[in-house]
């Protein structure tokens, strides 16, 4: 695989989770939810700046093109190979038992802010940082569109985060991890705190946790220096 890995140290056996990933705001979440969950991992490098993403060996891997990608090498008759970071965020929750509710409401609002993530925050996050940095050409109806949006959904959850202490009830979930990755990077859609300040408060709480920064510090590791 294209870039680096933190090999096992001597003597030891290599982790039987493989992770290939990047400093992106879906891949960190990923390596934050193993920290959380304590289960040791092998992080590989895929330098999506150099297009590493796009090469045979990664493609064989995800053929969409993209990280992160989970390899599971404990399931029988494996590897097991799994892509889009809101599913690998389910599948560990329910390997390990831990981070998402076993079922009823509480389960319910965990897939609600999931979902909420995938089909609204995160893809305006996304557009509005490629349309403001990328665009071969201003395009300002565009501009508008996502950076628009992405500040909206930002305020839906505030709102949300008006009432509770975390983003799907009482309890810190997986929900709260595929939040927090775009909002790591929110610099990158041109969004601030400013107007969010549940946000602000559920941000700084979230960031402050011990598994996130080692998660954070692990994927920030693999961007070369220099």
């Amino acid at each position: 695989m294209s870039g680096s890995s933190i090999p096992a140290a001597a003597g030891e056996e290599r982790p039987l989770l493989d992770v290939h990933a990047f400093a992106t705001p879906n891949s960190v979440k990923v390596p934050i939810a193993l920290e959380e969950l304590g289960l040791p991992y092998t992080l590989h490098g895929v330098n999506v700046r150099q297009g590493a993403q796009k090469t045979p060996e990664f493609l064989a891997l995800n053929p969409n093109g993209k990280v992160p990608v989970l390899v599971d090498r404990t399931v029988e008759d494996g590897p097991f190979v799994l892509t889009e970071s809101a599913a690998i965020l389910v599948y560990l929750a329910e390997k390990t038992g831990r981070l998402l509710p076993g079922g009823g409401v509480a389960r319910a609002r965990v897939f609600e802010q999931l979902f909420f993530h995938a089909s609204g925050l995160s893809p305006a996050f996304g557009q509005s940082g490629f349309f403001q940095r990328f665009a071969a050409e201003p395009q300002p109806i565009a501009i508008e569109r996502f950076s628009g949006e992405a500040k909206r959904t930002l305020g839906v959850l505030d709102g949300v985060l008006a009432n509770r202490p975390f983003v799907a009830g009482e309890a810190f979930t997986i929900a709260d991890i595929a939040h927090f990755g775009w909002l790591w990077r929110r610099a990158f859609a041109g969004v601030s705190f400013d107007d969010t300040p549940n946000v602000a408060r559920w941000y700084e709480a979230i960031a402050a946790r011990p598994a996130v920064r080692r998660g954070i510090a692990r994927v920030e590791a693999l961007v070369p220096q220099g």
